[in-house]
Formats: structure tokens, C-alpha cells, sequence
């Protein structure tokens, strides 16, 4: 960026605009590199006349294409509490709904023309050979953070309301009356806290696993012939990982549409059922059932290591699911958190959410988030586990953060910056009586 060297004289209010003069000093510019901006300010009216008392002249020069400039991307200082989306309606389209049906367009228009719709993997059935190994690396992350998780709750108390999903990590529960379960009248919205699971800091999101994801859909009648998993370890397995107690299918010769018909699919195998493979003792690894049982209790010395560990499994966790998602299909219903890893969704009729009489209990399936295969799970950032309880008048002064976050910081791991601004660490708790005085 360069400046010209600048010298203005300033108007006498006795004499009009015409009588002055600017002197300016120009660097050496030449007239594509440059751009002028004029801004005229500081107008007064004096005697009913508007005069000028400068003009600020500056100039820009154009970096060269060898130069390269840096920037750090700044994270604001607070940051907004995620919004609770409303249950009387559909969820948002992660894809705006016209580009949604100028596809459609497309491969309507190819198919009528007779031309096969241009497919590449894993749209084709065929693996992305580069995303095989960031698969196994979040199979086994996930793996790491599972058991991580239960040691850590030997020693972090969590706590979670037995009649809504509400999760705090603290010694003690909060004392906000937010709670929409059945029975909140009856308690003035006060939470019913019990002691919290592994299920409670990561939310079991399941989905169908699917030998061919390409092949016969799944009715409501045989749903019960399919084992459910969790949803990233379904995802690992399309994308590459092998696990024997789940097979999956491997094809050579990529899979041909016409439209929205499979026109060859390779032949059609006989799918293996899951309970001639699996053995429930090897699954439990990648499993939140029964987690804090079958981990022991670690050691106080250990605690900031196991939780930097678990900390760091979180984010290979998330980052690699974003970035299989990129490519790989995955299916969540505008209106319950029911998931699906595949190019479409199951049939079964199992939605009971906003208006499912009119779809006769059919999922609304549409692109999911990484948020709805991997829930962040926000609680409220507690600055004193073992102070007082967090009062309901000083609510917003509050911030939060992801409940493995949260229970990983108070096991004394280093969090990322990302989750600052959300924690709201730079704001000074008052006390309630101080509160009240603020506006």
C-alpha cells in the first residue's frame, strides 16, 4: 500500500471554494497499478454557506503477482450460543433448494435424451482410494475418543436431566427452569438431574448397515434384518475399513444411472447376515454401550494426558468426517435426527416427529451436516466445577461449549481457540446483585 505525500490548505470560511489550492506530491504509479479515492469530510456550514476544510487524497498500489500476502484468520471475541431449532418445522436445506432442482433438471433432461448420468466415486460404488486412509484414521480416533471419554468420567462428574437432554458437567447441577420434558409443570421446568453416561457427552447417532448401499432398499418390514451401528463407524466402512463382523461390498466395475434408475449394479450378491459374523465381545470397541464399565478408573496424574489425548482423538474425529462427507452420501430427515449413509434414504416408517401422520411416518430425507452425524452436544461452560451452581439470573452472562470440550478442560486438557469465543472467557461474571442494577 502506498501513500502520496499530502499537503492541504485549509479554506478561510471568507472565501468560497474556488480561492483555495492543494499541493499534492504524487509517488511514481503507473495508471493500472493505481486507484484514487477522493473523500471530502468535515463539512460545516458557516453563514448559511457549506465550505470544505480539506481533502484527503489516497492512493493504492497493487501488489505484484510475486508477492504474497499472509493473514491470519481472526476469531471474533464472543461469539453467538448455537440457536435451538424449532420442532414445528422442517429443518433447513444445508443446499439451497434451487440448486436442488437445477440438478434435477439436468439429469431429467440426460435421461430423456437417452445419455447415462456421468458418475464419479464413490458416486459410482467405486472407493476414493485417497479417503481410505483418513477412514481408518477416524476409526481408530473414534475408537481412542470412546474410551477416553469413560476414563475421564471416573473422575469428571456429569450430570443429565432423566426427563429432557439436557447435559451439565459440573459437581452439582444448574439451577436454570429450562426444562421441556413431560413433567416440567409439575416442577416448574426445574431439572430432574441424574448421574450422566458416556451416551450423554456423545450423542448415539445410528444408522442401517448396509453390505451393498447401492442395492436393495430397506423396507419397514425386513428393518429388523439389518443391525444398526453408529453412523461414523458406517460411514468408515463405505469409505474403506474393513471390519469383519460387518462386511461390506467392493466393487470393480463402477455401477450405471439414467436418471434415477440403477440400470447395472454389478449383478446382485447375497447380502451375509450380521449374526453369522459378528461377535458382541469384539464390537464393543467402537461402541458407547456400557463404555464406563469396561474402561477402569486412570490414575490423578494421568487425567491431563488421557484428556489431551481424547482431546486431540475429537478433532481427528471431526475434521475427518467432514472431510469424508465431502464426498460420500450421507441422508438425515428434515425432522427427527434419524441418519442414513448412502446414496438414499431407508423406507422404514419410523418418524414420529412434526406432521408424520401426513407422510404416514416416512422420513423427510435431505443432505446432512456434520452437526447432525456428529453433535457437538453443547453445554454450559462452567468456570468453577466445584463452586456454587450456575445462577438462573446470570444466564447471560454465560458461555458454552461442546460436552467433550468442556469435560476434557475441566481434566485439565489445552483446548483449541476455535472454542473461545463461544466460552465467553473474557467476560466478567458479576454478582446477582450487580446484575440487577445492569440495564
Amino acid at each position: 500500500m502506498g501513500l502520496p505525500l499530502l499537503s492541504s490548505a485549509l479554506w478561510n470560511p471568507s472565501h468560497s471554494c474556488s480561492s483555495s489550492s492543494v499541493e499534492l506530491i504524487w509517488p511514481h504509479l503507473s495508471s493500472k497499478s493505481c486507484c484514487l479515492g477522493l473523500k471530502f469530510k468535515c463539512q460545516q456550514f458557516y453563514k448559511g454557506r457549506s465550505t470544505m476544510l480539506g481533502v484527503l487524497v489516497c492512493s493504492s498500489r497493487r501488489s505484484t503477482s510475486k508477492e504474497t500476502v499472509w493473514r491470519r484468520k481472526k476469531l471474533p471475541q464472543n461469539e453467538d450460543l448455537p440457536p435451538i431449532l424449532p420442532k414445528n418445522k422442517k429443518k433447513p436445506y444445508p443446499i439451497p433448494f434451487k440448486e436442488i432442482q437445477q440438478a434435477a433438471r439436468e439429469d431429467k433432461k440426460l435421461a430423456q435424451m437417452g445419455i447415462e448420468k456421468p458418475l464419479e466415486p464413490p458416486k459410482n460404488g467405486l472407493l476414493v482410494a485417497d479417503l481410505v486412509p483418513v477412514a481408518y484414521e477416524v476409526f481408530e480416533a473414534w475408537k481412542l475418543l470412546i474410551k477416553g471419554l469413560a476414563q475421564l468420567l471416573h473422575h469428571i462428574p456429569v450430570h443429565g436431566c432423566s426427563e429432557c437432554s439436557e447435559v451439565h458437567v459440573a459437581q452439582t447441577g444448574h439451577n436454570f427452569r429450562d426444562c421441556y420434558g413431560p413433567n416440567g409443570r409439575e416442577r416448574r421446568s426445574s431439572h430432574a438431574w441424574v448421574k450422566g453416561s458416556v451416551n450423554d457427552i456423545l450423542v448415539p447417532i445410528e444408522s442401517y448397515h448396509l453390505f451393498d448401499p447401492f442395492g436393495r432398499r430397506i423396507k419397514h418390514d425386513t428393518r429388523f434384518e439389518y443391525d444398526r451401528i453408529p453412523a461414523i463407524v458406517e460411514l468408515c466402512i463405505q469409505a474403506g475399513v474393513d471390519i469383519p463382523e460387518y462386511p461390506s461390498r467392493r466393487r470393480t466395475n463402477p455401477i450405471r444411472m439414467l436418471g434415477k434408475r440403477v440400470i447395472d449394479r454389478g449383478g446382485n450378491l447375497e447380502e451375509p447376515k450380521p449374526w453369522r459374523f459378528a461377535d458382541p465381545s469384539s464390537l464393543n470397541d467402537f461402541d458407547t454401550y456400557r463404555a464406563f464399565e469396561r474402561f477402569s478408573r486412570p490414575s490423578l496424574s494421568d487425567l491431563p494426558k488421557i484428556a489431551q489425548e481424547t482431546m486431540a482423538a475429537y478433532e481427528i474425529v471431526k475434521k475427518g468426517v467432514r472431510k469424508l462427507m465431502r464426498k460420500y452420501t450421507v441422508k438425515a430427515c428434515g425432522y427427527c435426527t434419524e441418519v442414513h449413509v448412502g446414496p438414499w434414504g431407508h423406507n422404514a416408517k419410523l418418524c414420529g416427529e412434526f406432521k408424520h401422520q401426513w407422510r404416514d411416518g416416512k422420513h423427510g430425507w435431505q443432505d446432512a451436516t456434520v452437526d447432525e452425524v456428529f453433535p457437538p452436544n453443547y453445554v454450559w461452560h462452567v468456570r468453577d466445577p466445584n463452586g456454587p451452581p450456575l445462577a438462573s439470573a446470570l444466564r447471560r452472562y454465560y458461555g458454552k461449549a461442546p460436552a467433550v470440550v468442556e469435560v476434557c478442560m475441566q481434566a485439565g486438557a489445552q483446548i483449541p481457540d476455535e472454542y473461545k469465543p463461544m466460552m465467553r472467557l473474557d467476560i466478567i461474571i458479576p454478582d446477582p446483585e450487580e446484575a440487577r442494577m445492569i440495564a
